[in-house]
């Protein structure tokens, strides 16, 4: 496996050619975050361990995070950001401790770590936050900076406006908490959008759940989510559909019996919690 002069070990996935001028992050969904006291504030807020680094452009916020990490795993999808950032480290006290892997993290092969700390790319925001909470060991922590809008949504309670699929199948796994609120000066270029940073400390061990079976059954409810879960039910054909599969049993009946059993007829998914969900 081929080393980087100015990193500790450099990986480079097929996934991981760039084109168009350089630093060019719009097509990737990323703002560099230029403020290095924010930088410093957000690296303060993680434990001192192997961190994850997801996205670290030319390394603003990795050099704050090198301070203070045993060790930085960095995966960056631009091959030319991935070389500016070797270079800002080369001959540094951090050089050591950055392994630097070049391409896609949705496909990469990623390492155990302790914490995840990430200015993500907001495009795949849900795909990334699913992606750290499915990867085993699970790590302790993970300090994320989203969309605003995208942060809230994942931190919001049932009976709220922001209630959605995305907040459920989140807190099923995860505790969120709301760390602080990053302006769209503090980056360049600068977002159309407000940031918020937010901390998510996966709930361990996880609940024996399999993530799709109930990731499906939000999918119904969450379509409509002021409409009662039995309306849901029939409007998304679901009744009719699987009577025309299973030949031995009446599925109209037995969700209206589910339903009826754990007391939902009428509930609508904007007022279910968790555990309601779950029951």
């Amino acid at each position: 496996m081929p080393r980087a002069q100015g990193t500790s070990l450099t990986r480079t996935n097929k996934s991981s050619s760039a084109k168009g001028p350089l630093f060019d992050t719009e097509r990737f969904g990323q703002h560099i975050l230029k403020h290095h006291s924010t930088a410093s504030k957000i690296a303060s807020l993680a434990p001192t361990d192997h961190v994850l680094e997801i996205g670290p452009d030319t390394g603003n916020l990795t050099v704050k995070i090198l301070e203070q990490a045993q060790k930085v795993t960095a995966v960056e999808a631009d091959s030319r950001l991935a070389a500016e950032l070797t270079k800002r480290v080369q001959g540094k006290p951090g050089q050591r401790k950055l392994d630097l892997i070049i391409g896609d993290f949705v496909h990469a092969e990623l390492p155990a770590f302790d914490v995840c700390i990430s200015n993500t790319p907001y495009q795949i925001s849900s795909i990334i936050v699913f992606r750290l909470l499915s990867h085993r060991p699970l790590p302790r922590v993970a300090i994320l900076m989203f969309q605003r809008e995208f942060a809230l949504r994942l931190m919001a309670k049932e009976g709220t406006k922001l209630w959605s699929r995305l907040s459920a199948n989140v807190q099923l796994y995860a505790k969120v908490d709301y760390l602080l609120k990053v302006g769209k000066s503090e980056f360049q270029p600068p977002p159309q959008v407000e940031s918020s940073v937010v901390r998510i400390k996966p709930i361990y061990p996880p609940p024996s759940v399999r993530f799709e079976e109930f990731d499906g059954l939000n999918r119904i409810i969450f379509t409509r989510r002021n409409k009662t879960l039995r309306a849901n039910f029939k409007a998304k054909g679901i009744w009719a559909a699987a009577n025309n599969v299973v030949k031995d049993c009446n599925i109209a009946e037995t969700i209206d019996a589910v339903l009826t059993d754990t007391g939902n007829t009428e509930k609508r998914a904007a007022q279910l919690g968790v555990d309601e969900l779950l029951k």
